[in-house]
């Protein structure tokens, strides 16, 4: 049952990412009632991009969420199903989604680029260790079971 602590970090990571499609669209909303658009401002994705371009931070930050990720995402239901969701890789998940939701309050917030590029750097070194750790623990237990 222990195995299944792991789920819970994803789901934090989740509402995360809800969280901050939900401040992309309220600061839209509010940018749209602002400054009410012409039918040029979105006849092209470019026109758009550039009418959007005063709130674009929290949609660049969404989109920044389905980037590294997806490599989190990927590990976790291999995490469950070969049995390899032990307390370090919850441990390590943990950190992964705390760094990340640091990233995205950076990112959509104050947006210091380097404070930023720091939780960025440190969420793909914790998700490179889970997938090395996961790595090393499923090779292993290939060979164990290969060998005995």
């Amino acid at each position: 049952m222990a195995a299944f602590s792991i789920v819970w970090p994803t789901i934090a990571l989740v509402a995360l990412t809800w969280a901050v499609w939900f401040r992309m669209y309220q600061k839209r909303i509010a940018h749209l009632r602002a400054n009410p658009p012409t039918e040029d401002q979105f006849r092209t994705g470019a026109a758009a991009l550039r009418y959007f371009q005063p709130v674009e931070m929290p949609a660049n930050n969404l989109a920044n969420l389905f980037e590294m990720p997806v490599l989190y995402f990927a590990l976790v239901p291999l995490l469950l199903t070969t049995g390899h969701a032990t307390v370090a890789q919850t441990i390590l998940a943990c950190l992964y989604v705390v760094f990340r939701a640091l990233h995205s309050w950076e990112h959509v917030g104050i947006n210091r680029v380097m404070t930023r590029f720091r939780w960025y750097l440190m969420s793909c070194a914790v998700l490179m260790a889970m997938w090395i750790g996961f790595t090393i623990d499923f090779a292993v237990a290939h060979l164990d079971a290969l060998t005995g």
